[in-house]
This record gives C-alpha cells, structure tokens and sequence, in this order.
C-alpha cells in the first residue's frame, strides 16, 4: 500500500465522472488553489466546465484511463457507476480515492450488504439469489413484504420492487432477473436519514450533522439539517457512520443512508462520494462535504462541520422545465435561500437539474419558507 502523503494546493487532481457532485467538488478544490482534471464520456458537462481540463472517453477503455492518471497527484470519483477495473487502470498511474476495493463493495448491494454483516453493523435481513428459484425460496423464508433489488447498478430507486405476496415473485424476477439480485426484508421505519463522514489517509474522522430526508417516487425531494431527532440517537449515528468508514478504509467521504426504527438504526447503503443528502453543508456549513472531500484525498487536515443555522435542502428536478424555463428570480428574492443550478444542458423529467437551500431560526422555520418558494416555482 503507498505510503499516505499530504497533496498541498497547487496539486493536479483527477475527477472520474463529470456530474454535479464533480462539478461541486472541483469548485471547492479550486477554492483551495487545486487544479483538476475531469474524465468523463460526455464533453462539456458540469464538471468539466470549471476544470482545466478534461479526457473525454468510455470508461471501459482502460488504456485511455491509464494514461488520464498519467501526471495528476491524486484522482477521485463522484459516482459508483465506473467498473473497478476503470479504477485500478487509473491506480496503475496516479493514486485514487476511495479505492477500488471501497467501490467494488459499495457499488454492488451484494458485496456491500455482505460487508456490513460481516462487521456486525445492523442491516435488514437479506438473501442474495441468482435464479427465480433461488428467489421464490428467499423470499419465503424472508416474509412479506420485501423488496427485491439488483445487486449492481441500482440508484434512485432504479431497478428494486417491493413484493407484497407469493403472486408477484414471477413478474419481479421477469423484471430484474438474469443477474443476481439482493431480496431485503421490508424495514418499517420511523424516517430516513443519513450522515456523512470523512477520512483521510491518516486516520482522521469527522462527520457532518445529521439530515433528515425525505424522498418522492423514490428519489430525494428535501434534507433537513438538523434532524429532528434527540441528541442521542444523532451520537449513535455519529459513531456508526465512523466505525464503518473505518472498517471499509475509507480515504474522502461517505454516505451512510439509514432507517430509524423504535429498537434504533438500521444501514441502508453506502455511497463513497459527495451525497446529495449533504449538498446543504454547502451553505450552511463551517466546511462543505465537497472541500472535506477534497481535503480528505489530498490528506489535509479536516475542516470544522459546524452547522451555522438550521437548514432545509429541495431538489430542482427537470419537471419544473416543462414549461420553459423556472422564474428563478422567485427563489432569488428570498434573501434567506441560496439557489444552485447545475448547468446541464438538458432537462429531463425526474433528472437533478439543482437545488435551493432555505436557512431559519429553527427547522420549521425554514421548512415553511422552502416549502412556498417550492409552490412558487410550480405555480409559474
């Protein structure tokens, strides 16, 4: 393993993927006086617009990606959908981080749910199965209701279904199958939340305040920062998310999406990267998840997580665009939001085109205002 060495500003950093969460990321680095470098398949996109430059190529040209880590002093990534050899090709030139073996247990729901059991960190019951056999039998001994999802690939709800009885096994392995997939017990739970942790290749930890977060048609509509959750409960969260960043060797941030259930928590998933759970430190924060992120990889000390004031995130998703172009001065005439938009160039319905922030004297406080600056921008 290469020794762990600091990458001082001035550094060249290479950003696998060229989304939003890059977009972020570099913009915080850039803050800091990095350089970077952005592969992505499509020129021109979020990231690459703030970049030096950028390496356009598929992500399973390995040869391209070898020599897209030749001279940069540290790579990163902002999604989990590059394969871990596309990883270990850039490794073969520049170090990355989170590695390879992070990604490979986090992108696949088989190898992460695996993980988590091994390490006794609690997770919903589950069966991995290959065949609609192997499902119909998982699925009887787990009970209804459960949700069946494959184990790779699988993001905002894509490529799951919750099965309420025998009837319905045929149809969801019809849906899914011809790869493995992952069959979950069916957590009732009292709300969703997340926290996110950072490490850096010294050891050092912090974690960013507990979000409250709430999804529609399975994709997240609204973070609220503080969680309205009691001190107690946030610590035990605290001290999960830190004990599995650093049982995984994790090197940046870290996601972890949880449940909160009457006997406590339950571990949903893992995301390696920037979350969009925690795009609200980007206001509201001492230090942003994308500048820890950064700090992180580079092996810099880690930024104070302080949150400033209570804070609600909303997600802008390409639906508002159905009619043109949203009246954004409604959001920037309110002085206390923050508007973010992502400068794709397509707007696609269920597709994450921005967000907005709204801060307050207290969650509920800011909940009512980003709530009317929500129905603002639909009533336009």
């Amino acid at each position: 393993m290469e020794r762990a060495r600091k990458i001082l500003p001035g550094g060249c950093i290479g950003m696998l993927g060229g989304g939003q969460l890059g977009r972020m990321s570099l913009l915080a680095g850039r803050r800091l006086g990095y350089r970077f470098r952005v592969y992505d398949p499509q020129p021109s996109g979020p990231a690459a617009v703030v970049a030096e430059s950028e390496v356009n190529g598929r992500f399973d040209d390995l040869d391209r990606l070898h020599r897209f880590g030749e001279g940069l002093d540290v790579a990163t990534l902002e999604f989990e959908n590059v394969s871990e050899e596309a990883v270990r090709a850039v490794e073969r030139s520049a170090p990355v981080h989170p590695s390879a073996q992070v990604l490979a247990i986090c992108q696949n729901r088989a190898r992460e749910k695996a993980f988590l059991r091994a390490h006794g960190f609690p997770c919903a019951p589950f069966a991995v199965v290959a065949s609609e056999g192997e499902l119909r039998a998982a699925v009887l001994e787990i009970g209804f209701p459960c949700v069946v999802k494959t184990a790779a690939f699988g993001y905002d709800g894509k490529g799951q279904r919750k099965l309420s009885g025998e009837a319905e096994i045929g149809a969801a392995w019809d849906a899914l199958g011809g790869q493995n997939l992952v069959v979950e017990k069916w957590i009732t739970f009292e709300g969703e939340f997340s926290v996110i942790c950072a490490r850096n290749a010294f050891g050092a930890e912090t974690v960013f305040p507990l979000a409250e977060n709430i999804h529609r048609n399975h994709i997240l509509h609204t973070t609220i920062a503080p969680a309205r959750l009691s001190e107690k409960a946030a610590a035990e969260a605290f001290d999960l998310a830190k004990s599995i960043a650093e049982a995984i060797g994790l090197v940046g941030v870290l996601a972890v999406e949880l449940f909160h259930t009457g006997s406590g928590w339950i571990v949903n998933e893992l995301a390696p990267r920037p979350h969009n759970s925690g795009h609200f430190s980007f206001d509201a924060c001492l230090t942003s998840q994308f500048e820890q992120h950064i700090r992180a990889v580079c092996g810099l000390p880690l930024g104070a997580t302080d949150l400033l004031r209570p804070t609600v995130m909303v997600n802008l998703l390409g639906d508002l665009w159905a009619g043109g172009e949203p009246p954004w001065e409604r959001i920037l005439a309110e002085p206390r939001a923050k508007l973010h938009l992502y400068g794709k160039s397509e707007a696609r319905p269920g597709r994450k085109m921005g967000h907005f922030c709204v801060f307050g004297d207290s969650v509920e406080d800011a909940l009512t205002v980003a709530r009317c600056l929500e129905q603002a921008l639909k009533d336009s």
